[in-house]
């Protein structure tokens, strides 16, 4: 085991004279007259540590074997590096291969291998320099994440992955069953013969579990896998992904909006400061523009228009759109990007969207044909987390909810427990969600979502 100051970032740290172990896999081996270099990566950072090999100093059958993607570990002392770009070399003792990886069959060995490439041999993704950068980037955000919340009293709610009810009425869900598949019946299947007693399936949100402790705990947040079912095999889906869903009793839209834009600076600014290595590797190779993107979202107060501002701006814009707008219809990414990149340059709030276009759960405005929905859209991306004020009145949430169940066939009962949230001790409350990949999208240039989490699960896609 690593102890603490084991690590390759604490040791490119250390002071010279210094005598350290390091532990990590091959980047590159380098021959010269009297000596190696041999380049060690742990994952710890994105920098590799340079050891210093004396030839004679070990096998040279221990040398042969010493190529990309093995793993060592190496004694010896720090010295100043007399190479440009780091600041000290590791003069190797001793060294011992733990690990060979044949340099005729490795798949990472010397050439450059596709992102897309790389999605079918995941189990070695993470040695890459992009996928690394990626994943400790991961770490960190998810980190911030919980550091946020916590700091703010905020309970964490693990919501349940298998659910019996539908948050977003859209019916794209995983469905979950021990019933035999090879012997169903024809016709209506019987579902109290399942394994719950009822038909069950993968969560598409936390959301409306998460409502259930936030009337009882005031402020709580989910933050965990969810799963739709969507033959959507785009840059931008996956099949699971993972949301972060926070849920405040006595918060009303506008406090709901407030927070999420503290929220998004926040978890943004914990990734600049703790990842600004990756990060500029990012904007090297990836997005030339990255840091000053971020750095526009830490640095500016967001813009708050209504909906039918939004549109009306949309459509006196004098441009060609791939998709008409006009009121009433759901904004599409070419129109969030416009607000966001021509008419405000900084990320914008829409609020107040038609009732027509937003889930069943949202509370009605006054004028009865809006409700208090916020889609908060960035530079680059477009929407990057949606919420709302919940309908908090029992009986206009009955109507809502019948005519939610008429429209996709389903029965009122399901529903029951969450009127009676509403029934017995109501309360006005509000949340959003922010699908965490896409935000991480946001953060390293990436284009394609497969690419920020450890394993796509994608149509036709489900690596191990």
């Amino acid at each position: 085991m690593i102890q603490p100051g084991g690590y390759i970032r604490d040791i490119l740290d250390k002071p010279i004279g210094e005598k350290v172990t390091a532990h990590g896999w091959v980047k590159t081996k380098t021959e010269f007259p009297a000596h190696y270099f041999v380049k060690l990566n742990d994952g710890s950072c994105f920098d590799e540590l340079q050891l210093v090999v004396k030839k004679g100093s070990v096998s040279d059958d221990v040398l042969a074997k010493i190529t990309t993607g093995a793993c060592l570990v190496a004694s010896g002392t720090i010295v100043e590096s007399g190479g440009k770009g780091q600041r000290i070399d590791l003069a190797v003792e001793s060294l011992d291969l733990l690990g060979a990886a044949n340099p005729e069959e490795y798949y990472l060995q010397k050439k450059r291998v596709s992102l897309e490439h790389l999605r079918d041999i995941a189990h070695f993704r993470p040695r890459t320099n992009t996928l690394g950068a990626v994943f400790r980037v991961r770490n960190a955000m998810a980190y911030a994440v919980h550091r946020f919340f916590q700091e703010r009293g905020f309970l964490y709610v693990h919501s349940p992955i298998i659910t019996t009810s539908d948050a977003e009425g859209a019916g794209n869900m995983f469905q979950v069953t021990t019933l035999p598949l090879e012997k169903l019946p024809k016709g209506e299947i019987d579902y109290t013969q399942d394994f719950f007693g009822k038909r069950a399936h993968l969560t598409v949100s936390g959301q409306l579990q998460a409502e259930v402790f936030a009337l009882s705990y005031s402020n709580v947040y989910t933050f965990g896998p969810t799963f739709r079912a969507e033959n959507s095999n785009t840059a931008r889906h996956l099949a699971e992904f993972w949301m972060i869903e926070p849920e405040m009793a006595f918060c009303d839209l506008d406090g709901n909006r407030k927070l999420a834009e503290e929220f998004l600076k926040y978890i943004i600014s914990a990734v600049v400061k703790e990842c600004r290595r990756d990060l500029e590797f990012f904007q090297q190779f990836y997005d030339k523009e990255l840091l000053k993107t971020l750095d526009n979202v830490v640095s500016n107060e967001f813009q708050h228009v209504t909906y039918t501002e939004a549109v009306e701006r949309i459509m006196k814009s004098g441009k060609k759109w791939e998709y008409a707008v006009e009121w009433g219809s759901d904004l599409q990414s070419e129109h969030e990007r416009y607000l966001c990149e021509e008419v405000f340059r900084k990320p914008v709030v829409v609020t107040d969207y038609p009732k027509q276009i937003k889930a069943f759960y949202m509370r009605e405005n006054e004028d009865g044909k809006t409700v208090r929905a916020m889609d908060i859209l960035a530079p680059r991306i477009g929407e990057i987390v949606g919420g709302s004020q919940r309908e908090e009145r029992y009986d206009v949430l009955v109507r809502k909810v019948e005519e939610q169940c008429r429209i996709h066939g389903t029965s009122p009962d399901a529903y029951k427990w969450y009127l009676e949230l509403r029934k017995f001790g109501g309360a006005p409350h509000a949340g959003f969600g922010l699908g965490f990949e896409r935000i991480l999208m946001y953060v390293t240039g990436m284009t394609n979502i497969r690419d920020v989490i450890p394993f796509p699960r994608t149509p036709g896609n489900a690596e191990f």
